[in-house]
């Protein structure tokens, strides 16, 4: 899976989201412990409503990117988001109201909303073997999973010598890194459409989601997106209620049970490259999202639990199940979108995908929350685990297999290796396979 860090290109541009994760996931820490500072007691209160506005910016400004990324320079956009964000860090240990951070988190967070689906977009034109990028897919998701795993102990190790305030500081060197190893980087030129978007505005904004709800296995993965944010809802949210509340286990347990969820995330994004090779992605994302409700079934068996030593190494198993379910689902999405989005469209499709996944995150992180606080685990259980399954039903339902499209080529030249046994007719060349969209299929099918 390394293989792929021989691609100059790729290795920098890998560097610069390992950095700026690393970055963020410093902020995250800084963050908890700024909101403590100004609010006290409402902190919880204060990060809550933080998260949500991160998560509006989410919905709200990939969508807007998307609509113009195909008018700007790829780099240049990357670069300038990037420096945003360090100037949003290095403004943050100076806030002392709390409207201040509210505002500061959306900069810092509507930046981000331009970075990663650019970034996702760039990607396949930098590796375009399918299997060069799948394994930068599984490294991508490994980048998350360390991410959530070594930055709070790299925090913890930072503060036994430094305040909080200098974290700040690290995320702002993070995002520089960053840029300074994007502005070194030379990227393939982006595909342009043959023919500039038609509509206004609102068209332009809406041309990724417009896509999501007109090919067929792109609904599904919006379902797939609604079963993977129920779960990790349940993780992320309850996490500290299960470990300390239920079964009364110390603070410094509550990590462990975090770090099980992606151990189990890590391991699978270890493991499918090589059966991504011989298993279609269908195959793959579909079995990851029914196997949540499975696993919810498990966790009801141990909320419905009375007592008992077994519940809790039960719960870190259930949370790994949890991790290697998600990565199942997450880790193939860019490969799906490759295939059924034109090169010229990518950027847009992945801006779609980013707004819409996070938000079913807008909807689930607070249902986890409500639920485990005014009805209990076992309702909350119950609940997300419902629509963990109601959303993977739809989505097998959704995604009825690979369409077979047959179709004809008139400008390519005989010997091309994509008319591998192609029927020569009148018109050119005519012959059938699974539905794609790429340079040679720009406008993809709406019947797969």
């Amino acid at each position: 899976m390394l293989a792929v860090l021989r691609n100059r290109t790729y290795r920098h541009l890998f560097t610069a989201q390992v950095i700026a994760l690393a970055g963020t996931g410093l902020a995250t820490v800084a963050l908890g412990l700024l909101a403590y500072d100004i609010a006290g007691a409402d902190a919880g209160s204060v990060l809550g409503t933080a998260l949500a506005i991160k998560m509006v910016a989410y919905v709200t400004i990939a969508p807007a990117v998307g609509a113009i990324a195909d008018r700007l320079p790829r780099r240049a956009l990357m670069v300038t988001v990037d420096l945003i964000r360090a100037g949003v860090a290095l403004m943050l240990p100076f806030v002392d109201q709390v409207w201040q951070v509210y505002v500061l988190v959306f900069l810092l967070q509507s930046a981000s909303a331009a970075f990663t689906p650019t970034f996702q977009a760039v990607i396949p034109d930098v590796l375009p073997d399918e299997r060069d990028y799948t394994r930068a897919l599984s490294m991508s998701r490994l980048a998350y999973d360390l991410e959530s795993l070594f930055s709070p102990a790299l925090a913890a190790a930072l503060l036994s010598v430094i305040t909080y305030n200098w974290l700040f500081t690290g995320t702002m060197l993070g995002f520089m890194a960053s840029a300074a190893l994007v502005v070194c980087t030379v990227l393939p030129k982006a595909n342009t459409p043959a023919a500039p978007r038609t509509g206004g505005a609102y068209a332009k904004a809406t041309a990724g989601t417009r896509l999501f709800f007109t090919v067929p296995r792109l609904r599904a993965l919006l379902a797939l997106n609604l079963a993977v944010a129920a779960a990790g809802a349940m993780v992320t949210v309850n996490s500290v209620v299960y470990v300390q509340d239920f079964l009364g286990q110390p603070e410094g347990a509550v990590p462990l049970a975090l770090g099980a969820y992606g151990a189990g995330s890590m391991v699978v994004a270890l493991v499918l490259p090589r059966v991504l090779d011989r298993v279609s992605d269908r195959t793959v994302m579909l079995r990851g999202a029914l196997l949540l409700a499975v696993v919810f079934a498990g966790l009801g068996a141990i909320t419905a639990a009375q007592g008992g030593s077994w519940r809790w190494p039960a719960l870190l198993a259930v949370w790994a199940a949890f991790g290697a379910a998600c990565s199942m689902v997450l880790t193939p999405t860019g490969r799906l979108i490759r295939r059924s989005a034109p090169a010229e469209e990518r950027t847009a499709a992945f801006a779609a995908q980013f707004s819409l996944s996070h938000g079913c995150w807008l909807l689930t992180y607070p249902l986890a929350g409500w639920l485990g606080a005014e009805a209990g685990l076992q309702a909350a259980v119950v609940f997300l685990g419902g629509i963990a399954l109601t959303a993977s039903v739809l989505a097998v339902r959704l995604w009825r297999g690979q369409a077979i499209v047959e179709h004809e080529h008139t400008d390519l030249h005989d010997g091309h290796p994509h008319l591998a046994g192609a029927t020569q007719v009148r018109t050119g060349w005519r012959h059938r396979h699974s539905l794609v969209a790429d340079e040679l299929h720009p406008a993809p099918s709406r019947h797969a």
